[in-house]
């Protein structure tokens, strides 16, 4: 292993086996292949002690942390808890939710969202609301049975696109910010917008850019496999480390699949983004690639003699090695794999739409805003999809009457912070530092 523990390990070899630091090399590499023990056996250096001390460092933090106080666990709460450097910090972030989560009080809060369309071919009694559409709006929307499930946002918003219809928030009435803390006064400002007429009153288009995310580092592929595949941090390590140490392909060979796993460096070595460049160029498109290779920056403690977790031969895509895995490795792999050729893809580009609706009523003119994004070219989502379901809007311009589809008080609470999940336990630990 090319970390702290690795160095420490070499270190220790030595002084049992009474090797001369003239005449004693370290050989590292962070991936099991063929080209990287060759190239790591033919520059061989020396022990770093640096390193080594850091590693003793981390020794005795842990023992003065862990040995002292677990004694005191045990005499005060209950024998056989333990505390550590890093578990104990862990602990108490999750107290300290929990603390915040029953100190929690709910506050009551109104919306009015509505729901607008440009289709005013049948109106009600000369306004402008689409009766039809309202119906199956709420057919849509209101689950049938017990066993069926409220619509996702984004079936919700294919629904709405495929009816020239979208969603808009009440935001102000006149210059102020409209807020309601009861049913009596979001009903009041219900009843003023029951019979209002609604217009296009600006239309804001504007271009956004996203960028791809870094390649992994151990806390981002645990978060990464714990909110995309379910998979625990345990788990995450463990089938990684599998294919850290070598799948049999058959023909191919023993192969390691991906690097390293232990790592907190996002740096990829110039050989590793070449090959990520050509295999965008090939098979992707040249239109895929960015002027220039992508640079991600590590943050300043990473151990920059590490790489970012990839895999060690881009061209062995997912599909190539499915047959030799487990489901759960391939699923892995497959999560390395599209993270690393993203991350040196182009942006994607958006159009993007900020809508204001207006009505004049007899509490003032409310205002109504919303915005819609479509996805003008794809870039690293392709690989790496990271939304969907975006709500478009139709061709509007300013002026232009809307018909209401439904319009209606909404209540909600405040919630209270969520109870961390693994991913975002790791997340928040790997923030503290």
């Amino acid at each position: 292993d090319l970390d702290r523990e690795g160095e420490a390990i070499a270190w220790h070899l030595a002084q049992i086996l009474g090797l001369p630091e003239e005449k004693t090399y370290r050989v590292i590499f962070n991936a099991i292949t063929k080209a990287a023990i060759t190239h790591a056996f033919a520059e061989p250096g020396k022990i770093n002690m640096d390193k080594v001390m850091a590693q003793q460092a981390r020794r005795i933090l842990d023992r003065i942390v862990g040995y002292q106080i677990s004694p005191l666990l045990w005499k005060k709460v209950a024998r056989g808890l333990s505390a550590g450097r890093v578990q104990s910090v862990a602990v108490k972030i999750v107290v300290e939710r929990e603390r915040e989560i029953r100190r929690f009080e709910p506050v009551e809060y109104w919306f009015i969202p509505a729901v607008f369309t440009t289709d005013l071919s049948r109106t009600n009694s000369g306004k402008l609301v689409r009766d039809d559409y309202h119906q199956q709006w709420l057919d849509f929307i209101t689950p049938q049975t017990e066993n069926d499930k409220t619509p996702t946002i984004a079936e919700q918003n294919k629904w709405l696109a495929e009816h020239n219809a979208f969603k808009a928030q009440l935001t102000k009435i006149d210059d102020k910010k409209f807020e309601a803390s009861n049913k009596d006064e979001a009903e009041s400002v219900f009843g003023a917008l029951k019979d209002a007429e609604f217009k296009v009153a600006d239309i804001e288009a504007r271009q956004s850019v996203s960028h791809p995310s870094a390649p992994f580092i151990t806390s981002t592929l645990q978060q990464a496999a714990a909110n995309r595949l379910g998979f625990t941090a345990k788990r995450t390590m463990r089938v990684a480390q599998q294919l850290y140490e070598g799948i049999d392909l058959g023909t191919m060979g023993f192969l390691g699949l991906i690097t390293y796993m232990r790592t907190d460096s996002t740096h990829l070595s110039p050989e590793a983004i070449n090959e990520a460049r050509n295999y965008i160029s090939r098979n992707i498109g040249p239109g895929y690639l960015p002027e220039k290779a992508n640079i991600y920056a590590s943050k300043k403690t990473a151990q920059q003699a590490h790489e970012a977790i990839r895999p060690t031969d881009v061209d062995f895509t997912p599909s190539d090695i499915k047959q030799f895995v487990t489901a759960e490795q391939y699923k892995l792999y497959d999560l390395v794999w599209r993270r690393f050729v993203a991350c040196q893809m182009a942006a994607a580009k958006w159009d993007v739409t900020n809508l204001d609706i207006a009505a004049e009523t007899s509490i003032g003119r409310c205002w109504y805003r919303t915005t819609g994004r479509s996805l003008v070219f794809d870039g690293f989502t392709r690989i790496w999809p990271t939304t969907s379901g975006e709500q478009q809007l139709p061709a509007l311009k300013p002026g232009q009457a809307l018909a209401v589809v439904d319009i209606k008080p909404e209540q909600h609470f405040t919630k209270p912070p969520a109870r961390y999940t693994e991913g975002s336990l790791v997340k928040a630990l790997e923030k503290e530092g």
